[in-house]
């Protein structure tokens, strides 16, 4: 079965470069607001990060990040942890005005991967029941990949591949231009990548084409459900058809993922767990 490599720990020296960046982009200058308020006196102030909803919390760990080392950072709940509405689950001290300058970078970001998180348990409770696995897809915010997939595997889902490097899915448009998915898979075969290949197919003449030519994996687009479960039986037939990997996806969502995990494939992916999300509702106060 195919099982990419997942992002179950967020890579800091790469983390602590993209904070850096979102920090040049809101405050190139420096905040002008709170240094003039604050900068001529020192001030010391103590925030706290409280949930408005229940989530999952993701995000926590890479909040100390945001801050020097002589700032006291207390963060009270692990990433993956079900958070309370109205819970505290960080406590941070230090500089008045560095609090207030890093507020709306760290609650922009956490509450994107809190909303992650917290949409992908949702999906995976349901699916979890079938043995069946939600995966996500490249249907993310551009710079924001690394924290938004690790919030999914964070939430109980599983990392697709990361990137165009990370695997081989033959989709609709390279079998177009290509003219068949014996000649895509074909040409991708003679490349010696050493990647598990994926096809996308919608029909089962295709089907049994990229099952005569040798794949690892079949992407069922856009199928009904009773389509799939078709499929499914007609895959079981075929010569390897017990050992290949097959997921379903299109237009898959809360309101029907019930009757796809019932169909029999090994996986459900869906974008809705990246780039539907209403982000969470979290804020931070001064105490």
């Amino acid at each position: 079965m195919i099982k990419y490599q997942q992002i179950t720990k967020l890579p800091l020296e790469e983390v602590k470069l993209k904070i850096q960046s979102f920090i040049d982009e809101d405050l190139p200058n420096g905040d002008f607001t709170s240094d003039a308020i604050f900068g001529d006196v020192p001030s010391i102030s103590t925030a706290y990060l409280q949930a408005q909803e229940k989530m999952i919390l993701s995000g926590g760990e890479i909040i100390p990040l945001f801050f020097p080392e002589d700032f006291k950072v207390e963060v009270l709940r692990k990433d993956g942890d079900y958070v309370a509405d109205g819970e505290i689950f960080a406590r941070i001290t230090g500089s008045t005005a560095l609090i207030l300058s890093r507020e709306r970078i760290i609650l922009n970001l956490i509450q994107r991967m809190s909303a992650i998180a917290t949409m992908t348990n949702r999906f995976a409770k349901i699916a979890e029941q079938y043995n069946v696995k939600i995966l996500d897809t490249r249907k993310t915010t551009p710079g924001l990949r690394v924290f938004e997939k690790y919030s999914v595997a964070i939430g109980g889902g599983q990392n697709h591949r990361y990137g165009l490097s990370a695997g081989i899915l033959i989709k609709d448009n390279h079998i177009r231009a290509a003219g068949s998915i014996t000649e895509a898979v074909t040409k991708v075969k003679n490349k010696k990548y050493g990647l598990p290949i994926e096809v996308e197919v919608e029909d089962l003449k295709e089907i049994a084409e990229a099952m005569k030519i040798g794949v690892d994996g079949l992407l069922l687009d856009n199928m009904t459900p009773p389509e799939i479960v078709k499929a499914m039986e007609y895959i079981h037939g075929l010569p390897g058809g017990n050992e290949v990997f097959v997921e379903a996806s299109g237009g898959i969502n809360l309101g029907n993922i019930g009757e796809y995990v019932k169909t029999g494939v090994h996986a459900i992916s869906t974008g809705a767990v990246t780039h539907s999300v209403k982000c969470a509702n979290i804020h931070l106060e001064i105490e």
